[in-house]
C-alpha cells in the first residue's frame, strides 16, 4: 500500500499544478493499492477551497472519495497520540500536524512509501517517496 499525500492528490486534481504530468504518469503506471487518511482529506478539500477550486474540491470527493477510488483510513486516538510526540520532537522542521498523522498511521499499518512531492516524507527519514 502506498500513502497518498495532500500534494499528490493536489497535483492529481489541479492540471496546471507543476507536479500534475509526474503524478498522472505515476497513477497510471502505479499497480499497488492507495489510500490517505481522514486528516489528509480535510486538509485537500481546505487547499482547493483556498486556492479557489471548491469546485475540484467537490468533484474529488464525488470521482474518487465517493466512487471509491482510494482507501480511507480514519486517524485513531492512538495514532493521534503519536502525532503529538513527532510534532514535538520533530519542532525543527515545518510538517504540519497532518504530516505527523501520516506519519504515525504508516508505522502502525507498516507502510513505508508515500506518493508525495514535498520533502517532509523524506525528512522523516524511513520511509520512501514516490514518484
Amino acid at each position: 500500500m502506498i500513502l497518498v499525500d495532500t500534494g499528490a492528490w493536489f497535483a492529481l486534481s489541479v492540471a496546471v499544478d507543476p507536479d500534475h504530468g509526474a503524478a498522472r504518469k505515476f497513477v497510471e503506471f502505479n499497480r499497488d493499492p492507495l489510500f490517505t487518511t481522514d486528516y489528509i482529506v480535510d486538509e485537500l478539500l481546505t487547499l482547493l477551497r483556498m486556492r479557489r477550486q471548491a469546485q475540484r474540491a467537490i468533484l474529488w470527493l464525488d470521482e474518487v472519495l465517493a466512487a471509491g477510488g482510494v482507501n480511507l483510513t480514519r486517524i485513531t486516538s492512538a495514532d493521534f497520540d503519536r502525532a503529538t510526540t513527532i510534532y514535538r520532537v520533530y519542532s525543527d522542521k515545518q510538517w504540519s500536524f497532518t504530516d505527523c498523522t501520516s506519519f504515525a498511521v504508516m508505522e502502525r499499518l507498516r507502510i513505508s512509501t508515500a506518493f508525495a512531492f514535498d520533502d517532509h516524507f523524506r525528512q522523516f527519514g524511513t520511509l520512501k517517496v514516490v514518484p
